[in-house]
């Protein structure tokens, strides 16, 4: 799913507009087009459902900035014979530096303030990674993270860009300057090398979206084309220039009807990049290379107009500024979901916008155009490791001295109390009747490390994601074990295994694990970003294949209730119903039980930061019957396909939910019950062990 952008900025005057490249005029169209890419971000931002796809603004920027930057170089070389490096480094950091250092530390001030306590190292983190402009390769690691995936946003996020911009010109100045000195400045040479390097970044892109769409999109390698479009550009541009105008304006209209159209066309389930990014960063390029003939014909006639340039000189702040509101402002109104709707963001985002005026007015401009910096590029090397060194030092400090979440008295252990109970279960219903109304001080895991926790399954790799169509082998407890168990299902299986592995570890059992992310065990097709999630049948049918050569003693299936079929009926009990019995007969082979689990009630939100939020009064944070059931048609439908295929449901709801009250706590005992939005915390599954225990010792036997 596609994620926020930031405004890459290529070197301007000191009025804000583009400056001039290789000896020609200004060219105030492109800082329209820049206007109008970040317009479409901040619409989109602010959830203007016309403009979906504005996270296609950035592909825009990357195209711009390369053509750009790769001009001014250009210029340098062919005036000089040479790229100063160090002095190209140096405007880079006056350029960017003071701004994006000032969002920053205002940034982490206001998530220290107003977002989640029990998010604040992981927001300080993000901080550091911006500071260090490699933000990017953390977000596509969250992003391939499963149990990360639904995590809100980080106010943070938007350094992405900024990230790759500066990966790619780490890189580019470098490799142009040995391009010209082994070509002697001939660019037709240049320009096919770098054309080789396009066709394999955007090859990478392509294959990377299949299989890895975080990387993909995140990546500094799959978007390095898009930057070396624009300079494919700029060596171009002497050509370009030669083009008739009546070619050449009807490419800029051509350009940016496909950056119009990309934006309205595209959303946030659009495989991105992949082959679909070659759309806005060709119609930014039409624009570009159109517009290197000036013509009142052409679309400069539009983006050259005096609002678009005004607009285009702020965008670098705009952007920086617009989301940290989005996503600070609504917690520090207090609005529940902290999520601003339409008028509120567009509010928001004029104040951002305020923000980016003040910012280039006292910050950027002032440090930029600064005499000491004059033809002195060490000085703005050092402001530049000064200010990267002083956020750094700020978000460590973030981390070091998180905001206090208070914390009442001591609470039994869960685990002792119900391994040592005569009667688990009846102990187990007397701790959740009594659930604490403070955060325990003896809460074990401690609350900000309960999201860390990670089971062998995962840490394994043996949950696979959505691409996968196999499961490794996976095979834990006693690995020579006579009687087998194997466990099946998606996440909601997978939760289930740390209780699991613990039994087969003390009952000397055989443990299989196959789960898959979001993988229901019933035989129906599920929809997975607006298409059929084939790749889940085609895993679930190998599956069941390699079950049967396991012959098991016991199969535990267990799947979330959430998700919805891609050809949905009229009748959604007897679809459900349908495909529960297809898979339950495929697995009661002879000498084989199947157990079901059904789903377990789901918590009000996401319970961790609820804890945070509400540590004193934790009853806020609590769910209730039948509130926390996501599908009751789910459930039915799976005891009415147990009933007739002989399989054995376990109904997991009066292990997290008091009877009598309905009540579901988030803390039971000394034990976080929930990891987040919908998943048990891996303590609080193991510690049903004695629970779930007398179940499946009756499936599974005696040796």
């Amino acid at each position: 799913m596609p994620s926020t952008t930031s405004v890459p900025i290529p070197e301007v005057t000191t009025s804000g507009r583009s400056a001039p490249s290789e000896g020609h005029a200004l060219r105030l169209d492109i800082q329209g087009l820049r206007a109008v890419a970040v317009g479409l971000v901040v619409l989109s931002h602010s959830g203007v459902p016309l403009v979906g796809g504005g996270y296609i603004g950035v592909d825009v920027f990357f195209v711009i900035s390369g053509f750009l930057i790769t001009s001014l170089l250009l210029r340098e070389l062919a005036t000089t014979g040479r790229v100063s490096v160090r002095s190209f480094y140096a405007r880079r950091a006056l350029r960017l530096l003071p701004a994006s250092s000032l969002v920053i530390a205002v940034t982490l001030g206001g998530a220290w303030l107003f977002l989640s306590k029990a998010r604040l190292a992981e927001y300080a983190g993000d901080a550091l990674a911006g500071a260090l402009y490699a933000v990017n390769f953390r977000l596509a690691a969250a992003g391939t993270d499963y149990l990360a995936q639904n995590s809100p946003p980080s106010p943070f996020q938007h350094f992405w860009s900024l990230a790759v911009e500066e990966q790619f010109y780490l890189v580019w100045p470098l490799l142009l300057l040995l391009a010209w000195r082994a070509t002697r400045g001939r660019r037709r040479p240049i320009a096919v090398l770098l054309g080789v390097l396009c066709l394999g970044s955007f090859a990478a892109g392509v294959i990377e979206t299949n299989s890895s769409a975080p990387w993909a999109y995140f990546g500094s390698l799959t978007r390095a084309w898009e930057l070396g479009a624009g300079a494919l550009l700029a060596l171009g541009a002497g050509r370009l220039r030669r083009l008739p105008a009546a070619i050449a304006a009807p490419l800029t209209w051509v350009g940016l009807a496909g950056v119009t159209l990309a934006a309205v066309w595209f959303d946030v389930e659009t495989p991105f990049p992949g082959h679909h990014a070659l759309l806005p960063v060709a119609g930014a390029a039409l624009i570009l290379a159109g517009g290197c003939v000036p013509t009142p014909q052409g679309a400069a006639w539009l983006l050259g107009r005096r609002p678009l340039v005004w607009l285009g000189g702020l965008s670098y702040g705009w952007y920086l500024w617009h989301w940290p509101l989005l996503v600070i402002a609504p917690a520090a109104l207090g609005i529940v979901d902290g999520t601003a709707g339409v008028p509120l963001a567009l509010g928001l985002s004029v104040a951002a916008l305020g923000l980016a005026w003040l910012t280039l007015r006292l910050a950027e401009n002032p440090v930029r155009f600064h005499r000491a910096f004059r033809k002195r590029p060490h000085r703005a090397l050092v402001l530049g490791a000064a200010l990267s060194s002083g956020v750094s030092a700020l978000s460590l400090t973030a981390t070091a001295v998180p905001p206090t979440i208070e914390v009442g008295g001591p609470a039994p252990a869960l685990a002792p109390a119900l391994s040592d109970a005569p009667a688990p279960q009846a102990r187990l219903t007397e701790l959740l009747a009594s659930s604490p109304t403070s955060l325990p001080s003896n809460l074990a895991p401690p609350l900000l490390k309960v999201r860390s926790s990670r089971s062998a399954v995962y840490r394994d790799n043996c949950h696979v994601n959505y691409a996968a169509t196999t499961t490794g082998p996976c095979v834990y407890g006693d690995r020579t074990s006579s009687r087998t168990v194997v466990l099946l299902g998606d996440s909601h299986a997978a939760q289930w295994f740390p209780a699991l592995e613990r039994l087969a570890t003390t009952h000397g059992w055989k443990l299989v694990s196959l789960t898959k992310a979001s993988c229901k065990v019933a035989a129906v097709t599920i929809v997975s970003g607006h298409e059929p999630y084939t790749a889940c049948d085609t895993w679930r049918t190998a599956a069941m294949a390699r079950i049967e050569t396991l012959h098991p003693d016991l199969v535990v299936v267990s799947s979330s209730d959430a998700g919805d079929p891609f050809r949905p009926t009229a009748d959604p009990l007897g679809q459900w119903t349908t495909g529960f019995e297809h898979t339950f007969r495929e697995l009661a082979d002879p000498g084989t039980r199947v157990a079901a689990l059904l789903d377990t009630p789901w918590p009000k939100g996401d319970p961790v930061d609820c804890a945070a939020e509400n540590s004193l009064q934790l009853r806020a944070c609590a769910n209730h019957l039948p509130d926390a059931t996501r599908d009751a048609t789910r459930g039915a439908a799976l005891r009415a396909a147990a009933s007739t295929t002989a399989t054995t449901v376990i109904d997991p709801t009066p292990w997290l939910c008091a009877p009598g009250t309905g009540i579901c706590p988030v803390v039971v005992a000394d034990t976080a019950v929930y990891r987040d939005e919908s998943h048990l915390s891996e303590a609080y599954a193991e510690a049903l062990v004695p629970v779930l225990a007398p179940s499946l010792d009756r499936l599974v036997g005696a040796p």
